[in-house]
C-alpha cells in the first residue's frame, strides 16, 4: 500500500470513527490502525467544523445569528451522532453518581441518561448557544471561525489524552464503539501539527491565548479524570472535548474584536 493512500486510510477511520459519515469500503480497519488514526482526530474536528460553518453561514442570508447557531449546533450532532455529547453526559452521571472507581464505570457503560447527565448536557448546549451568540455581537461572520476553531482545538486537546494517560475501561463490557488506546509520539506530533492550522486564521495574540487556555483545561481535565477514575475512557474523552471546545469559545469571547 502506498504511503498516501495508507494516510488516507488512517484519514477514514478516524471520519468515521467520529462522525456519521461513512467510510469507503476499501478502507482497513484494526485497533493498530485506529491507535494511528489518533493523528487525524483534529482533522476531523475542522471537517466537523467547516461544515457547521457552512450550514450557519448559508443561514444568515434567511434567519438571524441565534437561529443560524441553532440550526449549525444541530448540524454538528447530526454530523457527529452526538457522540462527544453523550460522552459528557455519561461522564457526568458516572462522576456525579459513583462513589468507587468501579462504581463510576459502571454507571458510565449504562446507556441510560440520569439526572447529572441531563444537567450537563442541557447546561452545556445552553452555553455554547449563549457563547456564540455573543461572538456573534461583535461580528457575526466571527461566529464561522469560532465554529471551526472550536471543533478542531478540543479534539486535539482530547484525543492527546490518549497519549499521557492510561485506558481504564474495560471493552468487553464497554456500550461504547472500540477506541484508540494508544498513541505513539508520531501520532501526537501529527495531531498538535495538524491542530495549528485553524489557528492560522486568528492571529498571533488570540493563537497563544487559545494554547495557553487549552493547555489549563486540559490539566484541569487530567487532574479531575485521574483523581476520579485513574485514567480516562470513551466517554471522558467526550467530555474533555466538549469542555474544551466551551473554552474556545469563551476565550474568543473574551477576546472579542481583537480577533
Amino acid at each position: 500500500m502506498q504511503a498516501w493512500h495508507k494516510q488516507l486510510n488512517l484519514f477514514f477511520i478516524a471520519m468515521g470513527f467520529f462522525t456519521r459519515i461513512p467510510m469507503p469500503k476499501w478502507v482497513e480497519v484494526d485497533a493498530d490502525k485506529l491507535n494511528k488514526a489518533s493523528r487525524y482526530f483534529g482533522l476531523v474536528g475542522l471537517l466537523v467544523g467547516v461544515i457547521s460553518a457552512a450550514v450557519y453561514t448559508l443561514m444568515l442570508h434567511w434567519v438571524s445569528p441565534s437561529i443560524a447557531i441553532v440550526l449549525a449546533m444541530i448540524t454538528s450532532v447530526l454530523v457527529t451522532g452526538g457522540f462527544h455529547e453523550d460522552g459528557l453526559a455519561d461522564t457526568a452521571d458516572g462522576l456525579g453518581g459513583g462513589w468507587t472507581v468501579e462504581a463510576k464505570l459502571n454507571i458510565m457503560k449504562d446507556s441510560r441518561l440520569g439526572s447529572y447527565g441531563a444537567l450537563a448536557l442541557v447546561l452545556a448546549l445552553l452555553l455554547k448557544w449563549q457563547l456564540l451568540t455573543e461572538i456573534a455581537l461583535f461580528d457575526p461572520s466571527s461566529v464561522s471561525l469560532a465554529l471551526i476553531v472550536g471543533h478542531c482545538l478540543s479534539r486535539v486537546v482530547a484525543a492527546s489524552f490518549i497519549f499521557s494517560e492510561p485506558y481504564v475501561s474495560d471493552s468487553s463490557t464497554s456500550k461504547s464503539k472500540p477506541l484508540a488506546q494508544e498513541q505513539g509520539v508520531n501520532e501526537l506530533s501529527i495531531l498538535l501539527v495538524l491542530g495549528v492550522l485553524p489557528l492560522l486564521l486568528v492571529g498571533f495574540v488570540p493563537a497563544l491565548v487559545l494554547i495557553t487556555g487549552l493547555i489549563i483545561v486540559r490539566y484541569g481535565f487530567i487532574r479531575l479524570f485521574r483523581s476520579q477514575i485513574g485514567g480516562y475512557t470513551g466517554d471522558t474523552l467526550g467530555a474533555a472535548q466538549q469542555g474544551s471546545e466551551l473554552s474556545c469559545y469563551l476565550l474568543l469571547l473574551i477576546l472579542g474584536v481583537s480577533w
